[in-house]
């Protein structure tokens, strides 16, 4: 009854949300905001307002971007181009007008509780220099039953047809979560010889080995037994969504998992709107509440997808202790000879610590010493190393010659 309570809470407060938007406009006359009261009044509204947890993907908004072309950098219009689509989830093309010959890029976006739009900014800067497309996930809620189960297996899967469908010589950048996925994703196609398996993969902040300096995430997911997580944290979907009476793990319950890691923080942010709000600061405020309507839109997992990550990757070790599967058939990283790999860490991820990504390394021990490279970003926290100035200015630059070297090779 999880969801459903959810539900129920949710459609009360949009009346709610409702009024205090009204509210705020009825309040946002020149002459009402001279006064102290008022403004204060209006910029607790707005607060409340901004802590709305949604579940329908924003738009990447993402219309145009300096390519570089030879030596030239110019402006040129992107589109959004559907390459191909399955029932959960979208092969996204940034396609740029009058651009071609750039290396092909696969952005790898977590499942992990929000959309792709997540990596906004991270698409944007691979676009000055790539062909970049994503993977778009759908929101569980929103597949019908008939379209079948979505775990590990089907995730590899859709990675796989995904390259196939951009053709060969492409290179792949997985993000957070689905650094293992990527991984067995090569590891499967270097197996089978296939044309498209990728020139270069990137490995980023994600969760090869956890037994490396756990975290609390890491502790939280081995402190209870596979069953508790599926008795506790699985939900159903209510009959009014197209996904109904699908077992999901629910977008909201991830985000008040993610709330309550660092809610000290979170908390700060909020006062900090409301003062800039009151003080009429609205370049920071609207930074802050542009922030927050990306985080609080929420993606539900499939129940499987949840479960078989929770079991195999956190609790199981399969990957590191060569006992990882797809589709009963073992993955031996070993095998990949020919993809180049990248990974990256930031200094303070408290998420994906130091050790777990770089794993990969040693897992992929027939890629020549040349064709390696580890990254560690100083200080950065998680979502540093893929967003933010320092991804820009000093992250960037590593991933985008680690693909271009690929690409020359």
């Amino acid at each position: 009854m999880k969801y459903q309570a959810y539900q129920a809470h949710s459609d009360l407060m949009a009346g709610m949300r409702l009024f205090a938007r009204a509210t705020v406009t009825a309040l946002s006359h020149p002459w009402l905001l001279e006064q102290a009261s008022f403004r204060k009044l209006a910029a607790a509204y707005s607060v409340f307002s901004s802590t709305e947890v949604t579940h329908t993907r924003r738009h990447f908004g993402i219309s145009s971007i300096g390519a570089v072309e030879g030596d030239k950098t110019q402006e040129v219009g992107v589109y959004e181009e559907v390459a191909h689509i399955l029932p959960f989830g979208t092969l996204l093309h940034f396609k740029k007008q009058g651009v071609s010959g750039q290396p092909r890029v696969l952005i790898v976006a977590p499942m992990s509780g929000h959309f792709a739009t997540l990596l906004r900014e991270t698409a944007r800067t691979m676009l000055v220099d790539h062909d970049v497309f994503i993977t778009d996930w759908h929101n569980a809620r929103d597949v019908p039953l008939a379209a079948g189960r979505f775990g590990l297996d089907e995730y590899v899967q859709y990675l796989i047809t995904f390259l196939d469908v951009m053709g060969p010589g492409a290179h792949m950048v997985a993000i957070c979560q689905p650094c293992a996925a990527a991984l067995v994703a090569t590891v499967v196609m270097a197996e089978d010889g296939h044309r498209a398996q990728p020139r270069s993969l990137t490995l980023m902040a994600g969760p090869i080995d956890t037994r490396i300096n756990p975290t609390k995430v890491n502790e939280l997911a081995t402190s209870k037994p596979i069953t508790w997580f599926e008795h506790n944290l699985i939900s159903t979907v209510p009959l009014r969504h197209p996904g109904a009476l699908r077992r999901v793990y629910p977008g909201f319950l991830q985000l008040a998992a993610f709330m309550s890691m660092n809610l000290e923080r979170h908390m700060h942010s909020f006062k900090g709107l409301y003062k800039h709000l009151v003080q009429g600061d609205l370049a920071n405020a609207n930074s802050t509440r542009a922030f927050y309507e990306e985080y609080f839109t929420v993606v539900d997992l499939t129940a499987e997808f949840y479960l078989e990550t929770i079991r195999y990757i956190f609790q199981e070790y399969a990957l590191p202790m060569g006992k990882m599967k797809w589709y009963g058939r073992p993955v031996n990283p070993a095998l990949i000879r020919h993809t180049a790999l990248l990974t990256i860490e930031g200094e303070h991820d408290d998420i994906c610590a130091i050790g777990q990504t770089m794993a990969a390394q040693d897992l992929c021990s027939q890629i020549p010493s040349y064709m390696k490279l580890h990254y560690m970003q100083t200080g950065v926290g998680h979502y540093g190393v893929f967003s933010g100035r320092r991804w820009n200015q000093e992250v960037y630059p590593i991933v985008r010659d680690m693909i271009h070297v690929s690409q020359a090779s």
